[in-house]
């Protein structure tokens, strides 16, 4: 399951439709909220729902936190069921594996390009990774449907749920028909972080695989 949470997230941290001001609005807050946000930090619940023998199954929620600092830094956190953390300083992504502790590096490089997490993390360019629409009304929030423009990412489709100008919810649909829904609670934006917020120290005695 940890793997499947990092493939879902790194890959490639996210109805009804109405016509007129209602598919406006998702667009216009995405684009506020993106041109505003420079950081953000606050907590998220993350479900992954997939069709077994017929049936939906969904999966026990794993919760944690989030912070980051646009472009290409981040801190993720799983805290529940497990404990996991994805940090990215702009130049490498750390994988921190506690049961394990085992930290594995890559190059950041474009692997933000067309994945989930260039809607948070990424440029303020997503119109040239993804192709941007109105996905309408839906549990109170307003839909934003990005499809990756690249052949080889993982993902057919990212929605994003807004309300009052910031993301509330991200649900990711995967080539196979899964999807992994992410809500998100305590959203702070342009919080005050140190410049040494996202250097990653290696925990003591944990083994370092590169890739």
């Amino acid at each position: 399951m940890a793997n499947q949470h990092i493939n879902r997230f790194i890959a490639a941290a996210l109805a009804v439709s109405f016509a007129g001001a209602a598919q406006a609005a998702a667009l216009d807050q995405f684009k506020s909220f993106v041109g505003s946000t420079k950081s953000a930090r606050g907590e998220f619940t993350q479900t992954m729902t997939k069709n077994v023998d017929g049936a939906k199954k969904t999966s026990a929620p794993s919760t944690g936190t989030f912070v980051f600092a646009r472009p290409g830094k981040f801190i993720w956190t799983y805290q529940k069921p497990y404990e996991q953390v994805l940090q990215a300083d702009g130049e490498q992504l750390f994988i921190y594996d506690r049961d394990l502790n085992q930290v594995t590096v890559k190059k950041l490089g474009d692997a933000l390009g067309s994945s989930p997490a260039a809607i948070l993390f990424g440029s303020n360019d997503l119109e040239k990774n993804f192709t941007l629409s109105e996905g309408g009304t839906r549990n109170g929030l307003e839909w934003l449907k990005a499809v990756p423009k690249a052949k080889d990412t993982s993902f057919e489709l990212i929605a994003i749920g807004l309300k009052n100008g910031q993301p509330e919810a991200m649900e990711l649909t995967d080539n196979f028909g899964q999807v992994s829904t992410l809500a998100f609670r305590k959203f702070e934006k342009n919080p005050a972080l140190g410049g040494t917020a996202f250097k990653f120290d290696v925990p003591k005695g944990a083994d370092v695989v590169k890739q």
